[in-house]
């Protein structure tokens, strides 16, 4: 048992030192691009890249060779990426040409294409580095919108470090199955609620102290772990769906950051916000199925048969890692109010 904890505790402290290197609130900032036609032959464009240590993401927007130019100015500084716009005259048009993004195979990022010809619904295009390049569609797909935005979700959520140690920490916390699921659909609810409010303009708060309060809910959980007592379930525990729905309003105001930074298709935009939540509440069953399956693994190599979560060193240990890590985001994040 004690091998077990320091093995637990070295990987958890290693996992937390990769983490606190590479987290920052809501990793997801992809690309974005706007290709929209004017008229026969010209197409107005815009083009966003994320911003990397302060310097523009190695990636840049090419259009076919029958554009001129097939490649925008230089990028300038934007709210937290570089942004450019041309104008691009395409002789034949831009239908059924091929799109790519230079580098994109290079990074861990994805590019957000709306593409509008005239006379037609816009298409929504997904650009990644396992497919860098895509033909630009002759006709509209009815479902891009749906299946873009869902797998938008669903990343963000799994790059989202300080989300995924809330739903962590509730795991670890609710040992009861079906109070575990009404947190986490409470959690669900709450966030769905402050993300739409937010996007649709209904309700804005300053992202830093919204980020702190995020972390600091994290530091909460991790208290509510160590204060658990056998025999007695506190608040957390009993009606755990009044913690996670309150705090699921916050973390909806940090969803709705992301989202802001991808951006909406104006036309469709109940429909991706739609598309959105569904993404965002796949990516936590999944981490949570995938969570409580190496706990059982861990669990049937041990000579005791309870749960590996029910023992109380076990659980300490990871109280106190994830109140650690959290208070060091929390610290960072008050450090960072301006």
């Amino acid at each position: 048992m004690i091998r077990l904890l320091s093995l637990l505790l070295v990987l958890l402290t290693f996992g937390g030192l990769t983490v606190s290197n590479q987290v920052q609130a809501h990793a997801l900032q992809p690309g974005y691009a706007s290709i929209e036609q004017i008229d026969a032959t010209s197409w107005q464009i815009f083009w966003r890249k994320p911003d990397v240590a302060g310097q523009p993401m190695a990636i840049d927007l090419q259009l076919p060779p029958t554009c001129t130019p097939s490649s925008g100015p230089p990028v300038v500084r934007g709210e937290g990426a570089w942004e450019t716009f041309w104008t691009a005259s395409c002789d034949g048009g831009l239908l059924g040409k091929p799109l790519s993004i230079i580098g994109l195979e290079w990074t861990q990022t994805d590019v957000l294409v709306r593409f509008s010809p005239l006379d037609q619904a816009s298409h929504f295009l997904r650009l990644t580095a396992d497919l860098p390049e895509m033909v630009l569609p002759l006709e509209p797909a009815g479902w891009q919108v749906f299946e873009t935005y869902t797998w938008l979700g669903f990343e963000h959520i799994l790059e989202g470090w300080d989300h995924l140690l809330f739903l962590f920490a509730l795991l670890v916390l609710i040992r009861d199955f079906w109070r575990l699921v009404g947190a986490v659909t409470a959690f669900t609810v709450a966030h769905s609620l402050t993300l739409a409010a937010s996007t649709l303009g209904w309700l804005t708060l300053p992202a830093a102290p919204v980020e702190a309060v995020i972390a600091l809910s994290i530091v909460f959980l991790a208290s509510e772990i160590v204060a658990s007592k056998q025999g007695s379930k506190r608040l957390s525990q009993s009606a755990p769906w009044l913690v996670t729905f309150a705090f699921g309003l916050l973390h909806g105001l940090g969803f709705a950051g992301a989202l802001k930074e991808i951006g909406l298709p104006q036309a469709d935009i109940p429909l991706a916000l739609l598309a959105f939540n569904i993404g965002v509440e796949a990516g936590q069953l999944a981490f949570i199925i995938a969570a409580a399956l190496v706990f059982l693994l861990l669990s049937a190599l041990l000579a005791d048969r309870r749960s590996l979560l029910n023992m109380r060193p076990v659980s300490l240990v990871l109280a106190y890692f994830i109140g650690g890590w959290s208070s060091y985001w929390l610290l960072e994040r008050i450090a960072s109010f301006s």
